[in-house]
């Protein structure tokens, strides 16, 4: 099948992972070019059964703005996505230090969680 929209070639994808996204904590990647961070998300490996993990993401120790960025534990089920756009301080230049941090307010379940970041080439 193709894909109805192509992927533009200046675009990356980094990827973190974080064991148990239901406990505070964080996952790191490296910005392999500079640009803008144009999105960012999280797949989980669990289910979230009580209380949202609120995620947030930082740039070298700076917060990256963005919406309300959650696990949501209401209908949650492995491999639900969920993406939020930055507005503003995130842009990178290469070696910078992309942090996804995780609340861990969701409850005991384990829920191993993959995160990514798209980074427009600049």
């Amino acid at each position: 099948m193709a894909l109805p929209v192509n992927r533009p070639l200046n675009i990356e994808r980094v990827y973190a992972h974080l064991a148990d996204a239901s406990t505070a904590g964080s996952a790191w990647a490296v910005a392999p070019t500079r640009g803008k961070i144009i999105r960012l998300g999280s797949i989980i490996g669990g289910v979230v059964a009580t209380a949202n993990n609120v995620l947030t993401c930082e740039i070298n120790g700076t917060a990256v703005t963005h919406p309300t960025w959650v696990q949501a534990f209401t209908s949650s089920a492995v491999g639900d996505v969920s993406e939020v756009v930055p507005t503003a301080a995130n842009r990178v230049v290469a070696g910078d230090k992309i942090e996804f941090i995780s609340s861990g307010a969701g409850d005991t379940n384990v829920v191993p969680t993959n995160f990514y970041a798209d980074i427009l080439v600049q």
